[in-house]
This record gives structure tokens, C-alpha cells and sequence, in this order.
């Protein structure tokens, strides 16, 4: 492997400049590189160079500042301190300016992308991901965890050789594969609007996983420090609820359409429909609540907290709590749990019991006894009253409700605010509350139909790549994927999004107004056909071509004529 030369101009900054060149020294040991490094500084030079390095067989790099002229330009690569002192292994990653490129190893990176519902921004940071490490010219492989399971999936091969590991997802992701490994995490966020940056960042801040993470057995702030606040956890149980919902959603409506109305009743057993309203009601719509229980603790406390936040929601459901009482238990079990898992300490030869015996016992009964003697009664009392609320809201209290649910799907589509409404819609299916989720899936389908109608409409407000895009972000729209409109309003956001979010109110307060159920959280027009799924056909469709309309005229009303437009 190619020798590398190290000149670390220090100046004044003596202490700054032994420092970054120990630093190098270490990285350089740790991938097995060959270095010599020469610290120069005001009160001399410390291991001075050879005159004619790097020669043909080595690599010259300049680090820090005030170097003279020939030595800059003889130099295949010129850093500053700073950077490092920030990454030291990064600043040997890099090709001889007069030399085949592959002779300096570049860093290798896998990553993870995922979102709650796992369409649109898992494969819109995976692409991010991809096109920022193609800026870099560094090597990446992305696994996508989408709405059906991992995509392209990492190899243990590639994840042993992966200098990084790079976590970009809006729920927790099991981390089990990478004990041992650099690890960085964030939401999808940063990875769709600057892959390049998120990658940088990655490989100067990345921590090794802990090997205890995965199993939850003993010290794991590594894998804590990166993990973020409840809302992530919130989003991951329910991102796990919701084959669930759709599932059991989907089966009881079939039911409907095959027995009608008396599907469910004792007359029709035997029959097919009844058999499918069982499976659907007793089955799918009965693992609502503890999924989204399970894994709100298992974001928060790993494994060992699935079983007491499971237990802790069928506790819910059998209480009359609901689905604000499955938010509490999972809440109550991670923490619990994760308290539990600090506290306890046990000889290294009986660790192995804490995960699989000692964290889901205690954990179930401290998560068994809170539900049933302090958090049950009170939060069944609060959503039956929520529940009443809502099936008795007429008139102006209901548009105002599909005011708020529609432009919160449009304010940052798909983002914290977005999944804020649309979990409230998909918890409340399971108390068969269904009016919040067709409306926020009406003001959810708008933005990118309007911005595709309008650039149709007023084509001289679009560029001919924004009007190209149009048709894709059509067929997203019809798939109730709200990120379509992201990258229009991305572009001119003080016009585009109170556009949008005009239109998606709009829809979601006729919606509302019309008393519009969805028993199915997601698909889109997809869905609408399948007999049962959707109740008042007509003023559903009519919700959504009004908003579509009232978000097209606005955009192209706010928006300014392009210069480039043909």
C-alpha cells in the first residue's frame, strides 16, 4: 500500500500540531498504513522529512497552513488542522494527484434508510444517500426498510468491511448487525436535502455501537446518545401498527361487501363474510394497540421491552384505553424497562438472563400494575370522551377539525407535523373513529395532484423540468404519498407550501363536513374501490378535486413566471 508523507505546518499552535500528528500516526495504524509524519513549529521541527519525499512510491500530505510555495505544490493533498483533529482517518483518504486514484483507499459506507410508513422519503434519502457519496467519489451501499421489509439488504460481509455505518430514519432501527462498527444516525431529513454533508458528518462523528446494544444487557450510551426523543418512538410503534390496520381494515370491509351490514352478527356464522369480519375485528384490529405498544418500547428500551409493551397494550385494549393507553403503556415500558436495565447489576456470567428473563418480567409487571392501578381508568375516560366528541361532531366543529387535520398534512408533507395528524387518524380506526383518516388522506393526496395540475395550467410558472415532473408527481398523489409536492415547494416554499396547505384544508373540511369514513390508513385511489373501504364515494372524490383545484389556482396565481420556461 501506497506510503504516505505527513508535513503538519503548526506555527504558533505547537500543542495543536503534535496533537494532529499523533492523531494520524493512530489512524494510520488502525487500517494498517504505513505514515511519517514531520511537525513543524516556531520553536523547531520535530522528525524532519527526507528532502525528496514522497518519491514515486509515496504520498505528500500538507496539514495546516503558511507552507511554502514548492512544498504546496508538491503536496497530493492540503487540510487544515482542525479537520484532523475532527477526523484523522479522513484526511488520509485520498488519491495522489498524479496516480491512479485507486491506489488510496477511500472510506467504505453503508447505510439504512427508513421512514414510519416506509415509501417515499425511506427511498428519497436512500437516493440522497447515493448522489451526495457519488459527489465524494466514496463507495456506498444503501438498504432501504421499507413498507415491505428491507430492501437490497445489507451482507454481514458488507457491513465487516464498512468503515461507517450510516443510520439516516424517522423510526428506530435494529442495531444488532453492527456491534463493534462507527455508527451515525439522524432522520431522512438531512440525507434528502444534502447526502454529501450527512456523509461528512457521519465519518467525523460516527461512535462505535456497543456489542451490549442489540440485547439490552448492560451499558448501551453509545446507541442512546444518537437515538432522538418520544416522537421517534411514537413513529416507530406506529410504523409497526400499521399492517395491522391496513390488514384488518381491509378484511372487514371485504366482509361488509360479501355479507353486507349483518356480517358480524350471530346469524351469519359459518359464512365466508363472517369468517372475514372475525379474522379482521378479532384478529388484525385486536393486535392494533399492542403493536403500537410493542414497539414504542422496543424503539426506547431495545428487545427486552417488546414483551411489557405488549402486554401493557393488550392491558390497554382490555381496559377501554385505547390507543391513547397503547401510547402509555409502550411509553411507560420503554422507560421502565430502560430504568430498570441501568439500575440492576448482576455478575458478568448471569448478564445473559437480564434480556431474556429478568427485563421482561419486571418490565411486564411494573408496565401490568401502573396500567391497571393508576393510567388505565383515567385514559379510557379520555378517549371515550374524545370518541364521543368526535362521532358528534356536526357542522362547523367537524370542518374545523378537517381544516386543522388537512393543512397539517400539507405544512411539511410528510414530516413531523404530517405524521403528527396521520398518527391521530390511524390510532383512532381502532376505537372505529374513521372520519379523521379519510380526511387527512384526502388533504394528504392534494398537494401533489395541485402541483402537477398546475403545471399543466401554468406552464409558464415551471421550469420544463418542473413540468417533466409533474406526471410523477400525478401518479404520487394517487398513491396518497404527500413528499411528490416536496420538491416544487422545496424551490419557492413561501408561495408553494400556504398553497398547498389552502388546498389540502379544503379537502379535508368537505371531507369532514360530509361525514367521509376510511377504515384503510394508506393506497390512495387505490383503496377507494374495494366495496366497504370508504363510505360517501361521491363527496370523497368531490373533497379531493376541490382541494386539487384550490392549491393548482393558488400556485399558479402566487407563483412567478420563469425565465426559462418554453
Amino acid at each position: 500500500m501506497t506510503k504516505i508523507f505527513a508535513v503538519v505546518e503548526a506555527g504558533a499552535s505547537a500543542v495543536q500540531g503534535v496533537l494532529a500528528g499523533e492523531a494520524l500516526r493512530r489512524a494510520a495504524r488502525t487500517e494498517g498504513r504505513t505514515i511519517e509524519v514531520e511537525v513543524r513549529t516556531e520553536q523547531g521541527v520535530l522528525n524532519p522529512l527526507a528532502e525528496d519525499v514522497p518519491g514515486a512510491d509515496g504520498v505528500l500530505l500538507l496539514v495546516g497552513g503558511d507552507a511554502d510555495a514548492a512544498l504546496a505544490e508538491r503536496a497530493d493533498r492540503h487540510v487544515t488542522l482542525e479537520s484532523v483533529l475532527a477526523d484523522p482517518a479522513g484526511a488520509l483518504r485520498f488519491a495522489p494527484k498524479n496516480g491512479p486514484a485507486a491506489t488510496m483507499q477511500s472510506p467504505r459506507i453503508v447505510a439504512i434508510t427508513s421512514c414510519p410508513t416506509g415509501i417515499a422519503h425511506t427511498f428519497m434519502a436512500a437516493e440522497g444517500l447515493s448522489e451526495g457519496a457519488r459527489q465524494l467519489g466514496y463507495p456506498i451501499r444503501v438498504e432501504t426498510q421499507g413498507s415491505v421489509g428491507a430492501g437490497t439488504p445489507l451482507t454481514a460481509g458488507e457491513i465487516a468491511e464498512a468503515d461507517v455505518v450510516l443510520i439516516a430514519a424517522d423510526r428506530e432501527v435494529d442495531r444488532a448487525r453492527f456491534a463493534g462498527k462507527r455508527v451515525f444516525s439522524s432522520s431522512t431529513k438531512p440525507a434528502i436535502s444534502g447526502g454529501a454533508k450527512l456523509i461528512e458528518r457521519a465519518l467525523a462523528e460516527a461512535q462505535v455501537q456497543g456489542g451490549e446494544a442489540a440485547t439490552g444487557s448492560e451499558d448501551k450510551a453509545p446507541a442512546r446518545q444518537e437515538r432522538a426523543g418520544p416522537y421517534k418512538h411514537l413513529m416507530t410503534g406506529v410504523s409497526f401498527m400499521l399492517p395491522f390496520v391496513v390488514a384488518g381494515g381491509l378484511l372487514i370491509a371485504i366482509a361488509f361487501a360479501l355479507g353486507g351490514i349483518g356480517a358480524n352478527a350471530d346469524a351469519a356464522k359459518g359464512t365466508l363474510a363472517h369468517t372475514l369480519f372475525q379474522i379482521g375485528a378479532q384478529g388484525g384490529f385486536a393486535l392494533i394497540v399492542p403493536a403500537l405498544a410493542g414497539y414504542i418500547a422496543f424503539s426506547i428500551a431495545d428487545r427486552p421491552g417488546i414483551a411489557p409493551g405488549m402486554v401493557g397494550g393488550m392491558m390497554a385494549a382490555q381496559l377501554g384505553a385505547g390507543f391513547l393507553g397503547g401510547i402509555a403503556a409502550g411509553f411507560i415500558a420503554g422507560y421502565g424497562v430502560e430504568g430498570l436495565n441501568r439500575l440492576i447489576r448482576l455478575p458478568k456470567n448471569l448478564q445473559g438472563l437480564k434480556p431474556v428473563l429478568i427485563l421482561p418480567l419486571l418490565g411486564t409487571l411494573l408496565t401490568g400494575l401502573l396500567m391497571v392501578y393508576a393510567v388505565g381508568a383515567p385514559v379510557a375516560a379520555a378517549l371515550a370522551f374524545l370518541t364521543e366528541w368526535l362521532r358528534s361532531m356536526q357542522g362547523s366543529s367537524a370542518l374545523l377539525l378537517g381544516v386543522i387535520l388537512g393543512a397539517m398534512s400539507a405544512f411539511d408533507m410528510g414530516g413531523p407535523v404530517n405524521k403528527a395528524g396521520y398518527a391521530f387518524s390511524v390510532g383512532l380506526i381502532a376505537s372505529n373513529v374513521c372520519t379523521p383518516m379519510a380526511a387527512t388522506m384526502a388533504a394528504g393526496m392534494t398537494p401533489p395532484l395541485a402541483v402537477a395540475l398546475a403545471t399543466r395550467l401554468f406552464r409558464d410558472r415551471f421550469t420544463p423540468e418542473e413540468r417533466e415532473a409533474g406526471g410523477a408527481a400525478a401518479v404520487l398523489g394517487l398513491a396518497f404519498i404527500t413528499e411528490g409536492a416536496i420538491p416544487f415547494a422545496a424551490r419557492d416554499p413561501f408561495r408553494v407550501i400556504p398553497s398547498l396547505m389552502a388546498g389540502s384544508a379544503v379537502a379535508g373540511a368537505i371531507s369532514m363536513a360530509s361525514g367521509v369514513e376510511l377504515k384503510v390508513p394508506h393506497g390512495g385511489v387505490f383503496v377507494l374501490p374495494i366495496p366497504g373501504a370508504v363510505t360517501h364515494l361521491a363527496a370523497y372524490a368531490t373533497a379531493i378535486v376541490a382541494g386539487t383545484l384550490v392549491s393548482a389556482v393558488l400556485v399558479g396565481l402566487l407563483k412567478r413566471k420563469t425565465a426559462t420556461a418554453a
